[in-house]
Formats: C-alpha cells, structure tokens, sequence
C-alpha cells in the first residue's frame, strides 16, 4: 500500500472519529489544524488506525507523530514487513 492510499484511509477514520465530513487532511496536518482534536478523540483515533490497518503503534511511535504524515509513514512501513 503506498502513501496515498493509506492517507486517504487515514482520512476516512479521521472523518469518522472527528464526525466531519468535510474534514480533509494532509500529511502536514497536525491537531492545531482540526479543531475538535483533543487527548480523548486523539486516543479514540489512534485505536480505530491500529484496527483498520491491524497493527500496534508502539508509545515511542505515537509520541514521535510530528504530524498525521509522520503517522502515514509509520503505517507504510510497518504495512511492508
């Protein structure tokens, strides 16, 4: 899966979560951007990522996530193993 597709998946969840949707992301996007990002729909987001894609971020990861491009970047990666 490349780095598109998995973005627009992202976005997907992101419209889900944030119940928005017109919501549009990008790779630069970051919680100052979305304006219903807070710790609770934070953490409801990364569950429902981790489930779509069926995988675990580990700590480290999701506190290293400068931006939702960060996050896209890790789930290729991990997608490619």
């Amino acid at each position: 899966m490349n780095q598109q597709e998995v973005l627009d998946q992202v976005n997907t969840i992101f419209r889900n979560v944030f119940e928005n949707e017109n919501l549009e992301i990008n790779m630069e996007t970051t919680a100052d951007h979305v304006e219903e990002w807070d710790s609770l729909n934070h953490t409801m987001m990364i569950v429902e990522i981790e489930k779509h894609f069926n995988l675990k971020f580990k700590l480290k990861e999701v506190l290293s996530f400068q931006n939702v491009g960060d996050m896209v970047n890790t789930i290729v990666a991990r997608l490619a193993i």
